[in-house]
């Protein structure tokens, strides 16, 4: 297919979800919720026809182009086109970013028509598709730019798209508020990354008179010869945004409150779309990384030891959820590590890799919940109480299910492969892509290689722990003895996605490294992908004796009750209360930071704006409200009072002359 034919497609990654949101806002309460679900669903999949349609043009011109749409601003010289970026890495986000997305849209149609009944508001259905369609394109935006500054409006626009989906039950939650909460940490957490990366656009402006990428990346290594402090403060500041988006150390908080929005949202945002942008603009800024080998060190180890962390927390969790989302912070983590070291190409493998299994396992999870909240329902109008290990039940805590491998055969199925994914057991998907990081970190940063490793294996633990709680043993509760398997709109996405999780390591197997042929053309100096047989068996069998030693300790004897306390409490003790209670880093930020900034905001609020400043505006107010009702006097309507006052002037006019 020629390119040049398929060029001017580009657009329309972003039209067709906009296209789809104005349909719904016009139409959608006349079409119900099917016509509602098949309009979001239908635009999101004609963006990935166009991605792939644009895919088939890059197959004979891999060097790309960039479509003019408009000239956007124009001050003095500078001049900030929007222009949509057609290479191989933004063909590739967008084939992932549509193509999961499209699933998720479909899923989400059987999954919200029960979520909105169970909360008791179907008329947020419409709703909901709105704002689906709006964070795909916000993502398209981003990962089509041609500029920093095009990147940065879809950078924010996902981040507001995620603030408007972790609430989306913002009245819902603990004391009414917890949902609403969650959003605005994720929110104000992102601000603070995102300052970084405004800080970094900056700079490169100020110091390259331009923000295109091409020009930028050009003359990268001459700033960086002249001025290696400024690509130095460029980079890191860029990894603060990194930090922000992708949910890496020091600001990955975020990211486990975002379960508080629906299942759906959950896997968009940890799958296909917000969390890999941070990964996505390391990879694009290779030329700039590249130029300074302590930028490279720094991104490499704040991913290396986000992967270790995270994956600490994730084993002594129990909602089904933030085992998840945890594992997703672990991931990126390998991700981050990845472009870090300069091996890009493994970042962006595992990225695709990961979208696939990480969106079967949240949409998997999903249907689990689906299947708990049935069950409850149901023991609920027989009169019985399913409380399991709370006064309110709970349908995401592990603790209550046991047993679904029998009630939820399908969802079983799937969600086993996309475990076995994740923990990198081989043949499937998670296998190659981590491989190829864990061959790079070997040969050139052992120390990194061994933090990696030992997250691999805490990884396929608690991989075990999550399949043993869930589908294995008796119920726990009357909701999992009641569960019963999800409608096809929600198993058969589940069912592609599980072919995928399970054959996506095809894409750069150690053979043919399509992948990486195919982005060579849009990476800077990409350095050649590596399969290392003894680091390949070193990683299965790391993955297999996690997955053992969770099966001895979860499996072999399964939790028999919901209140049973976790086999890991008493021979870890107050190592197993640590990881129960994420390390207490939440509480760390209570103490040093929210805390203080809320008493120093009390103080400005009330001291020294309504003491102080207010008192000094109400006090000039008042004054001239004084003033005036003194002079009022002489306003009173008498013409006798106005005579005697222009008699008065005239004395004291001539008296005024005589004296002179």
């Amino acid at each position: 297919m020629n390119f040049e034919t398929v060029l001017p497609l580009a657009p329309w990654v972003v039209f067709f979800p906009v296209l789809g949101i104005f349909l719904n806002l016009l139409f959608g309460k006349r079409l119900g919720e099917k016509g509602i679900g098949v309009i979001a669903s239908l635009a999101a999949a004609l963006s990935f026809g166009v991605a792939a349609l644009l895919a088939l043009g890059l197959a004979g011109h891999p060097e790309g182009g960039t479509y003019p749409f408009l000239r956007w601003l124009a001050v003095g010289d500078f001049t900030a086109d929007w222009n949509f970026r057609v290479d191989t890495l933004s063909v590739t986000m967008m084939l992932v970013v549509a193509g999961v997305g499209t699933l998720i849209h479909i899923y989400s149609i059987g999954y919200m028509h029960a979520d909105v009944r169970h909360n008791g508001d179907p008329g947020r259905f419409r709703r909901f598709f709105v704002f689906l369609n709006l964070f795909v394109a916000a993502m398209m935006i981003l990962v089509s730019a041609d500029n920093f500054l095009m990147l940065f409006v879809g950078w924010e626009g996902v981040g507001l798209c995620s603030y408007l989906l972790i609430g989306f039950w913002f009245e819902k939650g603990a004391g009414g508020i917890a949902n609403a909460q969650a959003a605005k940490k994720a929110f104000v957490v992102n601000r603070i990354g995102d300052f970084g990366l405004l800080i970094a656009i900056f700079l490169i402006f100020y110091n390259f008179g331009s923000l295109d990428f091409d020009t930028v990346f050009a003359q990268a290594p001459q700033v960086a010869t002249v001025l290696p402090g400024v690509i130095l403060a460029i980079t890191l500041f860029m990894l603060l945004g990194v930090t922000g988006k992708s949910a890496q150390l020091p600001l990955y908080v975020w990211l486990p409150d975002a379960m508080a929005g629906p299942t759906p949202v959950s896997a968009l945002i940890h799958a296909a779309t917000m969390v890999t942008a941070g990964v996505y603009l390391v990879a694009r800024s290779q030329a700039l990384y590249q130029q300074v080998a302590l930028a490279q060190d720094v991104v490499m180890w704040v991913g290396a030891a986000t992967a270790f962390f995270a994956a600490t927390i994730a084993v002594g969790q129990y909602d089904i959820k933030k085992v998840l989302a945890y594992s997703t912070i672990s991931q990126l983590g390998f991700m981050v590590t990845a472009v870090g070291m300069g091996a890009a190409v493994a970042g962006m493998f595992h990225l695709v890799t990961h979208a696939f299994f990480k969106a079967l396992l949240f949409l998997g999870a999903g249907s689990v919940i689906l299947g708990m909240e049935h069950g409850h329902e149901r023991a609920a109008a027989h009169g019985s109480h399913a409380e399991g290990h709370h006064t309110t039940f709970d349908p995401q805590d592990m603790r209550n299910m046991g047993g679904l491998r029998q009630k939820m055969p399908v969802t079983f199925w799937v969600y086993l492969i996309g475990a076995l994914a994740l923990a990198g057991i081989a043949p499937l998907s998670g296998f190659f892509s981590k491989d190829e990081i864990l061959a790079d970190a070997s040969l050139h940063h052992p120390p990194v290689y061994f933090v990696l490793t030992a997250a691999a294996f805490l990884t396929a633990f608690y991989v075990a722990r999550q399949l043993a709680m869930v589908f294995f043993g008796k119920p726990r509760s009357e909701a999992a003895a009641g569960a019963k398997e999800s409608p096809a709109v929600v198993t058969v996405p589940l069912i592609i996605l599980a072919g995928l999780a399970a054959a996506g390591g095809l894409l750069n197997f150690p053979t043919t490294h399509w992948l990486e042929k195919w982005l060579e053309h849009s990476l800077y100096g990409v350095e050649p992908a590596k399969f290392i047989l003894s680091v390949a068996l070193i990683s299965l069998a790391v993955a297999l004796g996690g997955l053992l030693v969770g099966w001895l300790i979860y499996g072999r004897k399964p939790l028999e009750d919901a209140r049973q306390a976790d086999p890991l409490a008493r021979p870890l003790n107050g190592l197993f209360l640590a990881l129960e209670n994420k390390w207490w880093v939440d509480e760390l930020y209570q103490a040093l930071v929210v805390k203080p900034y809320l008493r120093l905001a009390q103080f400005l609020a009330q001291p020294v704006d309504q003491g102080v400043i207010d008192g000094l505006v109400n006090g000039v107010g008042n004054l001239m409200r004084a003033t005036a009702q003194s002079w009022r006097r002489v306003q009173n309507g008498f013409v006798r009072s106005y005579a005697l006052t222009i008699l008065l002037g005239v004395v004291l006019v001539v008296t005024y002359l005589v004296l002179r």
